[in-house]
């Protein structure tokens, strides 16, 4: 995907910073719908293949530009954070016993950036996860990444172009997919207009946002994917509105507020694809998309699906001889 500057295009200079440091991470969620699973392990350390999905998202994180995360988690939900702490007996183990394949997997967690955490008291909804990052941010900051974890933005590096529109546009840059006509009423959809003089016609103007509508009522087919580059304007919305929603402060609602205002908010279309790794049906495929790309177990996997999704399919070909 090419940014909305286009390569050799002059970036126009805005009042606004051209980046971000801070990645925010909303954990706090009890994962109910992975229970019993989710009893004791947080829903963020469940394996996408053999790797934490809280992981995978602190490297799009860290490969976009950050270097701190922050992650917003519940009272007594410690084991996400934990998982980018460094564990010396478990590496002079491996080093000891020669696994420096393992050794090298295991310290990618804790080298990725800094991460802490900041304790959302009370399941008040997702805008009120987000504001408990303020008080973690340095005063020089204008612009936070939010990144849910149970969103799977692949290829990475929508992040990037998110980045470069921002420093073109100025405001807040958010991430869409499109989706079809018959998914539009499980998703938040984006009202959008064509930006006249954008390079990239995945780049346009947010003028409006509804909350999962139906068919008739969807002002477009593009819907929210866990992504957003935010002004730090919006913890001034966030004090600002009511709840909405569930009795919850919404962040779609603290945009709707920035956008009634008149700051500028744009979109980037992401043509890659999206996992919900929020539900087993969207961790399955995940896991599987995820898997087939890998060379250590794409072919295997590969051959066995169309084994056993062929007509000749027989169970007792998978039974030991």
């Amino acid at each position: 995907m090419t940014a909305d500057a286009g390569s050799g295009v002059r970036q126009e200079a805005t009042s606004q910073s051209s980046g971000f440091r801070t990645a925010v991470v909303p954990a706090a969620g009890l994962g109910t719908r992975f229970l019993p699973a989710t009893k004791t392990v947080p829903k963020e350390l469940l394996p996408v293949v053999d790797t934490p999905g809280i992981e995978l998202v602190a490297t799009e994180a860290a490969e976009s530009g950050a270097d701190r995360l922050i992650i917003v988690t519940s009272p007594g939900k410690d084991g996400v954070v934990a998982h980018f702490v460094e564990d010396l007996v478990l590496e002079g183990t491996l080093a000891e016993r020669g696994k420096f394949h393992l050794l090298e997997k295991v310290r990618k967690a804790p080298g990725l950036l800094d991460v802490s955490s900041v304790v959302q008291e009370e399941p008040l909804g997702l805008g009120h996860a987000v504001a408990q990052a303020e008080a973690a941010l340095d005063d020089d900051e204008d612009a936070i990444a939010v990144l849910l974890p149970d969103d799977l933005v692949l290829p990475w590096g929508v992040l990037e172009v998110m980045n470069r529109v921002r420093r073109k546009r100025g405001g807040s840059v958010l991430c869409a997919i499109d989706v079809p006509e018959s998914q539009v009423s499980a998703y938040g959809v984006f009202d959008v207009r064509k930006v006249p003089d954008a390079v990239n016609p995945d780049v346009m103007r947010v003028v409006g946002m509804v909350e999962k509508p139906a068919l008739a009522d969807a002002p477009s087919t593009f819907a929210a994917a866990g992504r957003y580059l935010l002004d730090r304007v919006i913890f001034d919305a966030l004090r600002r509105i009511t709840p909405g929603a569930g009795g919850e402060l919404q962040l779609t609602d603290a945009i709707a507020l920035l956008i009634e205002e008149g700051h500028p908010v744009h979109v980037v279309v992401h043509r890659g694809s999206r996992h919900d790794l929020g539900n087993p049906g969207g961790y399955l495929r995940a896991a599987v998309d995820f898997a087939l790309e890998r060379d250590e177990y794409g072919p295997a996997l590969r051959e066995w699906l169309q084994l056993r999704l062929g007509p000749d399919w027989n169970p007792q070909l998978t039974e030991p001889q």
